[in-house]
């Protein structure tokens, strides 16, 4: 199993592949793979800013007390 990437390089690739699908560079069968990896790396990245919104509350919340 191949390990995460960081939030960076998740960023980096999904921005990657938008500029390769806006400059038409993708022919159909990658633009299918590509448009699967894409919605994997908005995923990732989502879950990963959730997480850390929800830390970052939770520090703020424990300095409060």
């Amino acid at each position: 199993m191949s390990k995460e990437p960081k939030y960076e390089e998740a960023y980096a690739e999904l921005q990657s592949i938008v500029r390769r699908m806006e400059n038409d560079e993708l022919d159909i069968d990658q633009l299918t793979a590509q448009l699967k990896r894409a919605q994997q790396l908005i995923k990732l990245c989502k879950d990963k800013l959730t997480k850390t919104d929800e830390d970052i509350k939770k520090i703020l919340e424990e300095q409060e007390q």
